[in-house]
């Protein structure tokens, strides 16, 4: 990894590293970026093709990261592979996650999230080597849902990919898929309701996990999802200090309320990529948005691979961005 201090036409100085993506050698650099969301400061990272010219104009990319993910995890990985094929691609830390500001912390607040690409969409057009014409939008699991979900109303994105999709709302009324009955959503509405108001009168914030914290009571009974999901959080495979894997309780009413799929079928007319693994506990959400949606579509399987074994096992994510490169080349 080269590390290289230039200037850029979108701010002050800034530092910009020299990544190889592993498939075939091309190299990508990435800067450290920030913009805006109302009052929220959004850290990012803009990841540029190797033979950056800012006299250049490129097809440009925003990623969302998974629930509990941070710039620097899976979305990152992917950042760099699809700017190593061309691509400006900008990642960031949600509002109240990771690096960026926000109060509460860990709050997992669907409207905001969506917001938060909405705004990575304002930032890439201030930038003069954008061509604004031709921005997509992807994201994997929680970030798969809202990249669609965002992609229903934000008509700057003209294509929307996403890997291991798990839409918030959808997935937190139930389990992969499976309603919880009404008066169960019911009871935990009301337990969050207590929840905040015990907040308001000054009690401290209750946290909820987004994968199992430890080993305990795991077993082979237990979904690939979480299982992986320890994995990947919790040990060095995946883990980052800024990655904490639980969330505000006092979020679930915002994620109750909020729903992914809902105008797919009236107004998602842009082109959707679904990718998922044959084996993945989620491949219903990608089934679901595919049937949903009346415009241009397709479902990639890639046989053999869970949800979590697309975030970073070579031989899936190989295939996920061979099918993505492919795909946002109709931008």
């Amino acid at each position: 990894m080269d590390i290289i201090t230039a200037s850029t036409n979108h701010g002050a100085r800034t530092t910009r590293r020299r990544v190889t993506d592993d498939e075939k050698g091309q190299t990508a650099m990435i800067e450290t970026v920030s913009f805006k969301n109302k009052a929220v400061e959004i850290a990012a990272h803009l990841h540029l093709p190797d033979d950056f010219s800012k006299d250049k104009k490129y097809p440009a990319l925003v990623g969302i990261h998974p629930a509990s993910g941070v710039k620097e995890q899976t979305i990152g990985h992917y950042a760099k592979r699809l700017a190593a094929h061309g691509f400006v691609t900008v990642v960031y830390d949600s509002s109240c996650q990771g690096e960026s500001g926000g109060e509460p912390r860990l709050l997992e607040d669907p409207a905001a999230r969506v917001e938060d690409a909405r705004c990575a969409a304002d930032f890439l057009t201030t930038l003069p080597f954008v061509d604004t014409e031709r921005i997509g939008v992807f994201g994997i699991c929680a970030g798969g849902g809202y990249a669609i979900s965002v992609a229903q109303t934000e008509r700057r994105f003209k294509a929307v990919a996403t890997v291991s999709a798990a839409p918030m709302g959808e997935g937190s009324r139930g389990f992969l898929g499976h309603l919880s009955p009404v008066s169960e959503q019911i009871k935990t509405l009301e337990m969050v309701a207590q929840q905040r108001t015990a907040e308001a009168r000054g009690a401290d914030p209750v946290y909820a996990p987004f994968v199992p914290e430890t080993l305990e009571g795991i077993d082979d009974n237990t979904p690939d999802l979480l299982r992986e999901g320890y994995d990947y959080y919790r040990t060095p495979r995946g883990q980052h200090p800024r990655s904490k894997g639980r969330f505000l309780l006092s979020s679930m009413d915002r994620m109750y309320a909020f729903s992914a799929f809902d105008q797919i079928p009236e107004l998602l007319t842009q082109p959707m990529l679904l990718i998922s693994g044959s084996k993945a506990d989620t491949k219903i959400f990608s089934d679901q948005a595919y049937e949903l949606s009346n415009g241009p579509k397709e479902l990639f399987v890639v046989e053999g691979a869970t949800h979590i074994a697309m975030y970073d096992v070579p031989e899936y994510v190989d295939q996920a961005i061979s099918k993505m490169v492919n795909f946002f080349a109709v931008l």
